[in-house]
């Protein structure tokens, strides 16, 4: 009887306590109730718990750590005709997870995990980076630098080596991972707004939906011009069209730049090659900016190139064949500088780098509805904002529209 309590402890609750632990700080923020203390005692559980649990518990956890981060991604798939894959698509990720994590019981020696995880921390399987371990600590009272995630690691393994009371001897170095408080850069002197808008996935790319979508963004510039703003920021593929296929709207919006600066996701084609981009218009002046780096499964298939193909054409329907520019693109509006961003680009390293203090991101979040999706992702763009002092001015369709720092 001991010894199926300990089985059934091992392989079903305790699995799930290190993934809950492990998430929590997710959950607490899209229900806002944040609380740094809380995030800090849950991350440090469930590292605990991954560096001393038996064997056997770390694929599991794993599994559910992948469940509950990455259970959305599959929802883009209904828009597709393939509604039937979400599960399974969920269940891949739980399954990729499973291994990643499970890496770590190679040994049961805890020291070794724990390098072992930090050396998980430079990998992205299928190049996705929204599974960041750091991130756990992105709202709480402990660092998540690389160098302050090595300190709790190490302390946290070290306990082992202690008896009783004395355990908490290793622990006294978590002070040393105690983050400095975090100074934002200041705000532009602009006026920005931020246009949030939450038109259904189904729903945005209907050819009887253009006319009222493109009246309503045009409603909004108008709006924005009468409060005095100085730049109107529209969501990723606001207007849901080749743009440059559309000289009439592009005169439209380039007559409205005389008044106020105009950044707006939508589409473009070039020498039969598409691109997802950000248009500026500023002064009667037009800027495009190409998307530089492509959302896994998304934007395009990251499989061996006979793979992508048949993917892309068997099961997105050629939706996943965009090309990217060489590097991201800056604007100049009013004498300060933004670097743009489009959706997953706002989570990734690549696009902070010292001379951007300011971006401007544009998202559409509408693919992932109803989801913690725009939650990770908020907190991915804060993470990499905070280590690299950026200010994040976010646009988006779904949910995520706000300031980031």
């Amino acid at each position: 009887m001991k010894l199926q309590s300990k089985t059934t402890f091992e392989l079903l609750t305790l699995p799930l306590l290190i993934a809950i632990s492990f998430s929590a700080f997710i959950y607490f923020e899209h229900f806002h109730l944040t609380l740094k203390a809380l995030n800090t005692i849950a991350g440090l559980l469930a590292l605990y718990g991954l560096l001393h649990a038996p064997k056997r518990t770390l694929p599991i956890a794993g599994f559910w750590i992948g469940l509950l981060w990455c259970y959305w991604i599959g929802y883009s798939f209904q828009y597709y005709g393939l509604g039937w894959a979400k599960i399974w698509v969920a269940l891949g990720f739980g399954v990729v997870y499973a291994l990643y994590y499970g890496s770590m019981g190679l040994t049961n020696n805890p020291w070794l995990r724990a390098l072992i995880l930090f050396v998980l921390t430079y990998f992205w399987p299928m190049d996705f980076n929204w599974m960041q371990p750091e991130l756990i600590f992105v709202e709480s009272y402990i660092g998540y630098e690389k160098w302050q995630f090595a300190v709790v690691l190490l302390s946290l393994a070290s306990t082992s080596y202690f008896v009783k009371y004395k355990k908490i001897i290793p622990l006294l170095a978590l002070i040393i991972a105690i983050p400095f408080p975090y100074t934002p850069p200041k705000i532009p002197d602009l006026r920005i707004k931020l246009v949030s808008t939450d038109i259904s996935q189904d729903l945005k790319w209907q050819e009887s939906m253009m006319s009222d979508i493109l009246n309503e963004n045009l409603r909004q510039i108008d709006l924005a011009i009468a409060q005095g703003y100085d730049l109107v920021v529209l969501p990723e593929s606001a207007f849901v069209l080749y743009m440059n296929h559309y000289p009439f709207l592009e005169e439209q919006l380039q007559l409205r730049s005389q008044s106020i600066a105009i950044l707006t996701g939508t589409l473009h084609e070039e020498n039969q090659l598409h691109y997802n981009v950000s248009y500026l218009f500023n002064k009667g002046e037009i800027t495009v900016a190409k998307k530089t780096i492509l959302v896994p499964f998304g934007e395009y298939i990251p499989l061996p190139k006979i793979l992508q193909d048949w993917v892309n054409r068997h099961v997105f329907e050629g939706g996943s064949n965009f090309v990217t520019a060489d590097k991201p693109t800056d604007f100049i509006i009013k004498g300060v500088k933004f670097r743009n961003a489009i959706c997953y680009e706002a989570t990734r390293e690549e696009l902070y780098t010292p001379d951007a203090k300011y971006m401007i991101a544009i998202s559409n979040n509408g693919w992932f509805k109803p989801s913690i999706e725009p939650t990770l992702q908020n907190l991915l763009i804060r993470f990499y904002a905070r280590k690299n002092g950026t200010m994040v001015f976010h646009a988006a369709n779904g949910g995520g529209t706000g300031i980031v720092y």
